[in-house]
């Protein structure tokens, strides 16, 4: 047998036994995650089966159990207290994912296409704000919304949103324009575009997938927050869905139909974004990752 058909026989079998490894390893994974599937939507689950039963069948030990009788008080009274704070929640997120996204995009275009001095240790000090605990700036943050007569208003909570939302939006923005050409760019200013021209005109344009994962990232997290809501917003009347959800649970029972169904009324928002806008979403975060 010559030297080559030696080498194309040990290169198939080589190919075999990879191909084979790769595919035990898919299964064990598929069963893995199989496994975790449960675990993830048992939550979920005893939500929707509690939401939907009377106020006596929906206990701690009994609320897993399918809804028998079938019953929408639980949504109609949740509703009924919740709704103004649900519109609430709306106005505060959407201006603020809207002006944290805007201001992240114009971050991540300087930072990924034009070099300057300090550049890198701005971008650097910019994420540390990432990482600094919401619990240690409460103090002065309240000092200052009360400095600028924002303590208590939706207006102060947005301001608070945008600006701890900057940092995450201007390194989305930073790697997703890291994938696109910079000859565009210096196309762009050979043509006789400054730099705001060439980012509305030019690099907005396709930068939708961006917003979407901007928009979906900064939509949840300002949805789901409670804690900046109960700290900056005294008022009941204007405090966000979350924090009116904490106060559905009596000090003495609990109508766990009720406050499940306010649960649920409460996720309903950042569900449908992620489905709506999961193709976008998925796109967003692997642009950048491949140059």
């Amino acid at each position: 047998m010559s030297t080559e058909t030696l080498d194309k026989v040990n290169t198939r079998a080589h190919k075999s036994a990879h191909s084979r490894f790769g595919s035990r390893s898919r299964r064990v994974q598929f069963i893995f995650l199989c496994l975790l599937v449960p675990l993830f939507t048992m939550p979920f689950y005893v939500m929707i089966m509690a939401a939907f039963k009377t106020p006596q069948f929906a206990e701690v030990t009994t609320m897993w159990l399918p809804p028998s009788p079938f019953s929408l008080d639980g949504l109609q009274e949740a509703w009924s207290k919740l709704s103004p704070n649900f519109l609430n929640s709306f106005i505060m997120v959407v201006p603020a994912v809207i002006i944290s996204s805007a201001i992240g995009s114009f971050n991540g275009y300087l930072l990924s296409k034009f070099t300057f001095r300090f550049s890198n240790i701005m971008f650097t000090m910019m994420l540390v704000g990432m990482f600094i605990p919401y619990q240690s700036v409460l103090i002065p943050l309240v000092k200052f919304l009360q400095l600028v007569n924002l303590y208590g208003t939706t207006p102060g909570l947005v301001l608070v949103h945008v600006v701890y939302g900057i940092p995450i939006t201007t390194l989305i923005f930073r790697n997703f324009y890291v994938s696109i050409p910079k000859e565009i760019v210096e196309a762009a200013a050979i043509d006789g575009a400054g730099i705001l021209r060439t980012f509305f005109s030019v690099i907005v344009p396709v930068s939708i997938p961006g917003f979407v994962v901007a928009g979906i990232f900064q939509f949840t997290n300002i949805w789901n927050d409670f804690l900046f809501g109960v700290i900056t917003i005294s008022d009941p009347t204007k405090q966000p869905v979350t924090v009116a959800l904490n106060n559905l649970s009596g000090t003495q029972t609990v109508n766990w139909n009720v406050l499940m169904a306010g649960a649920l009324i409460a996720a309903i928002p950042t569900a449908m974004a992620y489905l709506g806008l999961g193709r976008y979403f998925i796109q967003g975060l692997t642009a950048g990752s491949v140059k």
